[in-house]
């Protein structure tokens, strides 16, 4: 039986997946290219991005982001 760690995983990476199938033009990946200079939590959230997690998650699998 898989963890849930690797269930998440795999969800995420399943999305991220998705989103990268998606023309250019598409709204899921125009939100790709914004900067959020302005980009805090609260204090006591870690300070990761969706993005961020996504590069973790491929490093631990051995991937790169053209593999997936």
């Amino acid at each position: 039986m898989a963890s849930i760690e690797n269930k998440i995983r795999d969800a995420r990476l399943r999305w991220f997946i998705h989103i990268r199938r998606r023309k250019m033009d598409a709204p899921e990946r125009k939100c790709e290219k914004i900067d959020h200079l302005d980009y805090r939590r609260s204090r006591d959230r870690p300070k990761k991005s969706w993005k961020e997690v996504i590069r973790y998650d491929l490093k631990t699998l051995g991937l790169v982001e053209d593999m997936a």
